[in-house]
C-alpha cells in the first residue's frame, strides 16, 4: 500500500483519494455508499468544495459519528472576510464537523495574502486559530498564481491539475512544492475524461512520492478499478508508456480542459463540455453524447456572440470561441455518419 504525506501537514494517506465533486450527481444514498466502501478499503482522504452543491452534505451523511477517522478537505470561493465566514460555517454544518483539514481558497485569480484587501486570508488564518481550520491551502489553474503561492510560503497544500498529460512547467510546480515542503494535490488527474487508460495515470504519478491524486468517481465500477491499485499498483511498463506517448502526442496543446472556469456563457452555450466535445466521443465514445439533448446544447454554439468573456477567462489562455466552432462542426460531421 503506497502512501504519501501532505509536505508539512503531516498529513499521510494512501495514495489513492477521493474527489466528491461527481458525487453531487448522484442519490445521497449511492453516495454514501460509494464513500462508505472506498474508507472501507484505505482511503482517507476526500476533497470536496461548497461549489459542488451537495456533495459536502453527502460527505458529513457518510462519515458521521468517525469523522476523526478520515481527513476532509473542502473550499471556499468567498471574496471577501464576510463571505469567507459564511462559507466556512455552511461546510462545517453540511460536513456535521467542527474543523476542516485543509481549507482551500477555491481557484481565486490572484494568490490572497495579509493586508492585500480581501480579508480573506486574515479571516483564514483566525479560523486556523480557532481550530476550525487545521492547515490552509489553495487551488489553482494558473501558474502564476501556483507559483506566487509556493513562494510566498503562506500556503500548506498546492491543489492543480497533474495528469500525464502535463507539461514542464506543471513538473516544476510538484518539485517546488516538494523542495518547500508543501503538499501536492493531483486534480484533473484523467484530464476530465480525455484520459481514458486509469492504469497508465496512476503509474504516471506513481512516479512521484509527493503527490496526491484525487480520483472523482460516482460509480462503484470506477471506484473499484481505483480501489484495485492499491494492493497491485500498476508499473510503468513499456505497454503504458506507449500508451501516454500517444495521447501526449494526438492531446497535447489546444485542448479544452473541462474546468469551467469560462462560465457562465451569456447565450447558455455549455462550454466545459461543448468546446471538448469531439475529444471526448473520439475517446471514450457514449450514446449520450449524441442524444438530442446533447444535440441540442451543441447547436447553442450557433449562437455564439464571440464576446471573448470566455477566452477572457479561460486559465489556459484558449481561443474559446474558435474551439467551439472547431467542435460544433466535427459534432455535426458525427452526426451526418462521417468516420471519425
Amino acid at each position: 500500500m503506497a502512501k504519501v504525506t501532505l509536505g508539512k501537514t503531516g498529513i499521510t494517506v494512501e495514495k489513492n483519494s477521493f474527489g466528491a465533486l461527481p458525487i453531487q450527481r448522484i442519490s445521497t444514498e449511492e453516495a454514501v455508499k460509494l464513500l462508505r466502501r472506498a474508507y472501507s478499503h484505505g482511503v482517507t482522504f476526500y476533497d470536496t468544495a461548497r461549489w459542488y452543491t451537495d456533495s459536502e452534505e453527502k460527505l458529513g451523511e457518510a462519515f458521521d459519528g468517525m469523522r476523526e477517522k478520515v481527513f476532509i478537505a473542502t473550499k471556499t470561493g468567498a471574496a471577501d472576510a464576510e463571505g469567507f465566514w459564511k462559507d466556512l460555517h455552511t461546510s462545517l454544518n453540511n460536513l456535521r464537523t467542527d474543523y476542516v483539514d485543509i481549507y482551500q481558497f477555491h481557484n481565486p485569480a490572484f494568490c490572497p495574502r495579509p493586508k492585500d484587501g480581501s480579508g480573506l486570508y486574515e479571516a483564514m488564518l483566525e479560523a486556523k486559530e480557532k481550530g476550525m481550520v487545521r492547515h490552509i491551502g489553495i487551488t489553482n489553474h494558473r501558474l502564476n498564481v501556483a507559483d506566487e503561492a509556493i513562494e510566498s510560503g503562506l500556503y500548506e497544500t498546492l491543489q492543480f491539475p497533474f495528469c500525464y498529460l502535463a507539461t514542464e512547467k506543471d513538473i516544476e510546480l510538484v518539485e517546488k512544492c516538494k523542495e518547500a515542503g508543501m503538499g501536492f494535490i493531483a486534480m484533473k488527474a484523467l484530464s476530465g475524461g480525455l484520459i481514458t487508460n486509469s492504469a497508465a495515470a496512476y503509474a504516471f504519478l506513481a512516479q512521484y512520492d509527493n503527490v496526491l491524486p484525487i480520483w472523482g468517481v460516482q460509480r462503484e465500477e470506477e471506484l473499484d478499478e481505483f480501489l484495485s491499485y492499491i494492493d497491485n499498483p500498476p508499473e510503468m511498463t513499456q505497454e503504458l508508456s506507449e500508451v501516454i506517448a500517444k495521447d501526449r502526442e494526438e492531446l497535447l496543446g489546444d485542448f479544452c480542459r473541462g474546468c469551467g472556469y469560462c462560465m457562465p456563457c451569456p447565450v447558455g452555450i455549455e462550454i466545459n463540455n461543448c468546446a471538448r466535445m469531439s475529444l471526448l466521443i473520439r475517446r471514450s465514445p457514449s450514446a449520450a453524447q449524441l442524444t438530442p439533448q446533447a444535440q441540442e446544447k451543441m447547436k447553442k454554439i450557433e449562437n455564439c456572440l464571440h464576446c471573448g468573456k470566455c477566452k477572457s477567462k479561460c486559465p489556459y489562455g484558449l481561443d474559446t470561441p474558435t474551439l467551439l466552432e472547431k467542435n460544433y462542426k466535427d459534432y455535426c460531421e458525427i452526426l451526418a455518419g462521417k468516420p471519425y
